[in-house]
This record gives structure tokens, C-alpha cells and sequence, in this order.
């Protein structure tokens, strides 16, 4: 077994990487600053002896001794990464290049949370692993878009130039139990407020699509990804089943048995149009795709949100 550093790891979807991780048997260090994380989404897990929890920011340099790192800091809801987007742009740049020198110090594999924003608001669909994105480079959401790309091409470059062994994850629209209540994305936000029967903001007409992967499938997808013996490049992950976010809004209605009303809002500014991903590469390398149906997915989160309330 191994001993991994997951950053972000109070998170959503980090701790429930941690959780798993440990089932494996695996010593876990998890590194966060508590920006969005919280220490509640770990809290159970200190009683394990095989569990360290460790405050830290990414943006300053630190070492530790483990064989696998999974680079999961960085805020990644539009409310979150837009509060702030120096300290966005200097999570996904210094950070990264804090975890890569790190890796390369200690000679630690190193997993890179990116995501389907570096494809920005696509003008191909499903998005492959080879299209290069429609990303506007001074928009209000480029410190996170631009940051993650930036962070990519650091990981390359450490792969290329000091043989760090990189990987690096395009994870797509995630969901589950421990998302943020406040963190301004849709399921979230359509389950707090159906929960509380006010009305369900939608942006636009709600005719843009969205996919959405449950969290312990991200989790597995992640497993498989570091086990490999070879980096094949970026690889897509998530759920090739593609929806409206006024069909997402039935589902939830339906899901909470809400009297919630669909209540419609402008169309914020590069608001993608369309997203699903192509996982050829995922189902041809990890021999990986998602099992949990959206409607499956829903009611666990919907029972989580509703036992917070």
C-alpha cells in the first residue's frame, strides 16, 4: 500500500477520494486550506490512524514524503473561483507548480484535477480529448478556465522536461453529498431550493445541456487513472448522458416532491452552450464508465441535503 497526499482534500469531491483511498488500505494525508473545503467532510475519517489532516495552502511550498499525490486544490464553483480570481489564478498556477516540484523532489506520481472548462463554450460536440477549446482569455470566468489550462501545460512540461510521472483528469459537472450549499452550482442549487420549496433559478430558457457524474464514480475513474503504468495524456471524465438543465429541474422536482415554481434569469456572460464528454479514451484505457443513474445519484444527494436542513 502507498502513502498519498490528496490536496483539497475536505472538499467535496476530495473526501470522498480520502474515504476510498483508505478503504484500500492506503495512508492518506489530506492537505487543505479550508477556502471551500470543510473540515467536517473529513471529520469522521481522524480516528483512523492511517488518516493525517494537514492545514495548508497550496500556493506556498511544502514537501512530504508520499508515492502518489492527487492535486484536487483549487475553488471550482463560478461563485467561489469569481469572489476572488487573483487568488483563483494563483491556486491553479503556483499551486500546481508547487505539487509538480514536490512530485519531482520526492518521486511521487502526480494526478491533476483539470476540467471540461478548458474547452470553455465548445464549438465541438462531445467534447474529445484533442479539441482545443473556444476559451474568451479575459472573461469573468478565465481566471478558472485559463488557470486549469495553465496548469496543464505546467504538467506537461514537468512530464517532458524532468520525467515527472503526470496525469492529468478533465473531470466534467460532478455531483453528490458534500457539495458546498452555497457554491452557486446547479444541482446544489436546485435541491436547496426545491428542499425549501422556493423557486428554481434557471439561466436562460434552460434549454443548455450539462452532464452530470456521480462523485464515487469520479472516485474510481481516479484509482484507475493512478494505477497505470504510462500517462496516455488528458482523459475525460464523466457521464456521457447529456440533459437540459430544465429536465435536471423536473428531475429534482421529482426527486424532493417539491412545490417549487421554475423561475427564469439571464444567461450569465460565456455561460457554455453545450457540454457532454467523449470517453472513448476513458472506456478504451481504464476500462471505465459510470454506473450510478442520474436518478440514483439525485436521491442520495437530495438525502443529503435534506438531513442538513
Amino acid at each position: 500500500m502507498s502513502r498519498v497526499l490528496v490536496t483539497g482534500g475536505a472538499g467535496f469531491i476530495g473526501s470522498h477520494l480520502c474515504e476510498r483511498l483508505l478503504e484500500d488500505g492506503h495512508e492518506v494525508v489530506c492537505l487543505d486550506n479550508f477556502f471551500t473545503g470543510a473540515r467536517p467532510n473529513v471529520e469522521h475519517l481522524l480516528g483512523n490512524h492511517r488518516f493525517e489532516l494537514v492545514r495548508h495552502d497550496v500556493t506556498q511550498p511544502i514537501v512530504i514524503e508520499v508515492e502518489q499525490i492527487y492535486h484536487l486544490a483549487c475553488p471550482a464553483s463560478p461563485i467561489h473561483y469569481q469572489r476572488n480570481p487573483v487568488r483563483t489564478i494563483r491556486t491553479a498556477v503556483h499551486g500546481t507548480l508547487n505539487m509538480l516540484d514536490m512530485a519531482r523532489e520526492v518521486s511521487a506520481r502526480i494526478l491533476i484535477a483539470s476540467t471540461s472548462e478548458v474547452y470553455g463554450d465548445p464549438e465541438q460536440h462531445p467534447q474529445t480529448e484533442t479539441y482545443w477549446g473556444n476559451v474568451n482569455p479575459i472573461g469573468p470566468r478565465a481566471c478558472y478556465d485559463e488557470g486549469k489550462r495553465c496548469a496543464e501545460a505546467l504538467t506537461v512540461s514537468y512530464a517532458r522536461q524532468y520525467g515527472v510521472e503526470t496525469r492529468i483528469a478533465r473531470i466534467f459537472n460532478t455531483y453528490g453529498p458534500r457539495m458546498h450549499e452555497n457554491d452557486g452550482r446547479v444541482v446544489s442549487n436546485f435541491v436547496v431550493q426545491a428542499l425549501r420549496n422556493q423557486p428554481i433559478t434557471i439561466y436562460g430558457k434552460g434549454a443548455q445541456t450539462r452532464s452530470f457524474c456521480y462523485v464515487t464514480d469520479i472516485v474510481e475513474a481516479f484509482r484507475r487513472f493512478m494505477a497505470l503504468d504510462d500517462d496516455p495524456g488528458p482523459v475525460n471524465l464523466g457521464n456521457p448522458r447529456e440533459q437540459t438543465i430544465e429536465e435536471l429541474a423536473q428531475l429534482i422536482l421529482r426527486a424532493t416532491s417539491s412545490r417549487s415554481q421554475l423561475r427564469y434569469e439571464p444567461l450569465p456572460v460565456d455561460d457554455p452552450v453545450r457540454r457532454r464528454p467523449d470517453i472513448t479514451r476513458a472506456k478504451a484505457i481504464l476500462g471505465w464508465t459510470p454506473t450510478v443513474s442520474i436518478e440514483e445519484g439525485l436521491a442520495s444527494t437530495v438525502t443529503y441535503f435534506r438531513n442538513r436542513a
